[in-house]
């Protein structure tokens, strides 16, 4: 084992390194005077910049929070690093050897080195196996995807050979030893031994925001691999899912200088959105937007307070139109306002994501997409005006109901009055109707559909209870909808993929078993895996992280030998419930429709439709 580090070496290594190039890989340092710099403190939460560095004596130092020290210091406390780590990673940047004193233990600083050579080196054998025949599955894709070879190329595209042991026999020869490609997460154990956790599928290199490799993201092609459409390298010392985001390498000078972040949903749409000109695109890997991957947007893009002179800066979330895609923006909802940027949302055809916007109607329409934005605000009051029947005095009262817990979370009251007026005009209603409604105290939403509605008051944080199964009534709707989410988190494997999808595009009425539902689509990749209810579970907000836990260990009728047929038989009741609500709106539909008329017979078409849907599911059943 390597002793410790030479004092000399550190020293050197020190001397070398520029603290202001490394720093602004994860801030973005503006001048601040004579031999200064500074920009957002990565260590704690701040709207105006006070964190300094003098890159002449190699130092920082917050003024905010007091944290200040040397690179060494900095990269310790950015990347949770040991010393050593540190110092090896800064003497690898420059290309200089260090020197270990013999007899003297060191820590365990080159694991984090030697995970990342893995990932390199695992990174250069996809790269060179997309190239062979094998891969022409692979090539396949990313031609119908609309990217040729020097696409692939720009973003380091890859192919996992289909064998278990490729990828390890080649790194094994390079010198590195089985626990450290476990480590790693490009291998994995299972009760016959350790085979490669990429086969047979198109793999995307992640990389921090310096652009080292600390991850993979890999795409099924055949029809025969089971696994996740999607598969990722697990939490690993090097790749944390949730701090990092996918394209931040390649886009941070632009975002950083446009001021801009584009939030798109997967690696393809990145690739389909810079190939398009539209190069300030990044993704999340494997996790929704959480409130992680905002202070390193925040830190790139010089997200302050003292901007507001300039141009505020725009994130835009670009989510897919499908229902999952709805609630991934509901959930960024709950924390676009920790960004002093204005947020906007860009919604793509219906049925199309960026990257089919890209190959179907060509790159200047993915830009329209783009520049076709809208604020946060509107799109979720206008989510809420979608739901609703504005056909019914009811309906409308319920929208405005709905809409006015969105609003009453705006904290610039000039915005937060303009929107209760364009409210009234959405709704068609009188503005003082709306304003009266806008005064009274803050009350709790009804139920269906749930929309987040986030308030800066401590105090109304405070009440939020800890949502208990207990807390659901009996009746029999709740009863179906509850127990159906529990045997998919009990029992994923006795209940096919295709089923599973099905039951979680269904209607749900209870509020906190739908955000429940919300929380099962944006893990949905990760599908009866061993770790599934806990991927779950902290998906939801935490006042219901009790709740997911009790629906994961609640009995469920029948014995064990039955969970299979219990479990496809409650899917199947809710799907068929869920039949009949549409079949009802339809029927009410087509009492409000001239006989004879198209709309007439296409919503006949559709009742036809519902009900052979009820047949087929009964005839699965019997």
């Amino acid at each position: 084992m390597a002793g410790r580090i030479r004092r000399s070496d550190i020293d050197e290594v020190r001397q070398r390194v520029n603290i202001a190039d490394v720093v602004g890989e994860y801030v973005t340092l503006k001048s601040a005077g004579v031999g200064s710099m500074k920009g957002l403190c990565p260590f704690h939460d701040e709207r105006s910049p006070s964190f300094h560095v003098r890159p002449q004596a190699g130092f920082y130092h917050c003024f905010g929070c007091g944290e200040g020290g040397d690179i060494y210091t900095f990269l310790q406390k950015v990347d949770a690093l040991s010393f050593t780590e540190s110092v090896e990673r800064l003497a690898q940047r420059v290309g200089y050897t260090l020197h270990y004193e013999d007899g003297q233990a060191a820590d365990d600083g080159q694991k984090r080195s030697r995970l990342l050579q893995v990932n390199k080196a695992a990174e250069e054998f996809f790269r060179k196996k997309i190239h062979e025949p094998e891969a022409q599955i692979g090539r396949d894709f990313l031609a119908e995807k609309g990217f040729d070879q020097l696409a692939a190329e720009q973003f380091g595209v890859g192919f996992a050979p289909d064998s278990f042991n490729a990828l390890s026999e080649h790194l094994t020869g390079l010198g590195f030893t089985i626990p450290e490609l476990v480590d790693a997460g490009v291998v994995s154990q299972g009760d016959r031994g350790v085979y490669d956790r990429f086969r047979g599928r198109v793999v995307w290199p992640i990389r921090d925001v310096t652009g080292q490799t600390v991850g993979f993201g890999a795409r099924r092609l055949g029809d025969d691999d089971k696994g996740p459409k999607y598969l990722n390298t697990p939490e690993t010392p090097v790749y944390h899912k949730s701090r990092v985001l996918y394209g931040l390498d390649i886009a941070k000078k632009a975002i950083s200088k446009k001021r801009q972040v584009v939030i798109v949903e997967g690696y393809t749409d990145v690739m389909a959105c810079h190939l398009a000109g539209i190069d300030t695109a990044v993704a999340t890997c494997g996790t929704a937007f959480g409130a992680d991957h905002i202070p390193l947007i925040r830190r790139v893009m010089g997200d302050s307070e003292a901007s507001l002179d300039q141009s505020r800066g725009e994130v835009i979330f670009t989510f897919d139109p499908d229902e999952a895609g709805q609630k991934a923006a509901s959930k960024a909802f709950a924390d676009h306002d920790k960004f002093t940027a204005q947020t906007y949302v860009a919604v793509p055809p219906e049925g199309l994501d960026p990257c089919d916007v890209r190959i179907q109607q060509g790159d200047a329409a993915l830009q329209a997409v783009i520049s076709e934005r809208r604020p946060m605000y509107e799109f979720m009051i206008k989510r809420v005006i979608d739901g609703a029947d504005m056909a019914t005095v009811e309906g409308r009262a319920w929208a405005l109901r709905q809409a006015i817990q969105v609003v009453r979370t705006i904290r610039d009251s000039v915005v937060r009055q303009g929107y209760a007026r364009e409210l009234a005009g959405w709704l068609g209603m009188d503005p003082a109707d709306v304003q009266r409604e806008m005064a009274k105290a803050p009350a709790s939403a009804p139920s269906p559909p749930p929309v987040p509605a986030q308030s800066t008051d401590s105090s109304e944080t405070e009440q939020q209870p800890v949502y208990q199964l207990s807390s659901l009534s009996t009746d029999p709707v709740t009863t179906i909808e509850r127990d159906a989410l529990m045997a998919l988190l009990q029992f994923p494997d006795a209940i096919p993929l295709e089923r599973a999808t099905q039951v979680l595009q269904a209607h749900f009425s209870h509020g906190a078993l739908a955000l429940v539902r919300d929380a099962i689509l944006s893990v949905f990749d990760h599908y009866a895996d061993p770790q599934w209810v806990s991927l779950v579970q902290a998906e939801v907000p935490d006042s219901l992280q009790v709740f997911v836990q009790q629906m994961a260990v609640h009995p469920l009728p029948g014995r064990d030998d039955q969970a299979s047929r219990y479990a496809l038989g409650v899917t199947t009741t809710l799907l068929d419930k869920d039949l009949l609500r549409r079949k009802a709106e339809l029927l009410s539909a087509l009492q409000r429709t001239e006989a004879g008329s198209a709309d007439y017979s296409s919503l006949q078409q559709q009742l036809v439709d519902i009900e052979s849907t009820r047949r087929a599911l009964r005839a699965d059943e019997s």
